[in-house]
């Protein structure tokens, strides 16, 4: 029997934050709230899965 290797289903995303436009790069299913390293905006939050993110994605490494 074979085993089927799952596809990964997170990566990391660069993201913008909508206050001083900082650029930060945060875990798709960040399991904490990520804040901005400069202003403290709350940048992600848990959500049980993927984080609920309140920022805007520039890139996706996968």
């Amino acid at each position: 029997m074979v085993r089927e290797s799952r596809a990964n289903r997170s990566s990391f995303l660069k993201v913008k934050c909508p206050d001083c436009d900082n650029e930060q790069t945060v875990f798709s299913k960040a399991s904490t709230t990520v804040k901005c390293v400069v202003c403290g905006r709350d940048l992600a939050t848990p959500a049980g899965g993927k984080a609920n993110l309140k920022a805007e994605i520039i890139s996706e490494f996968k």
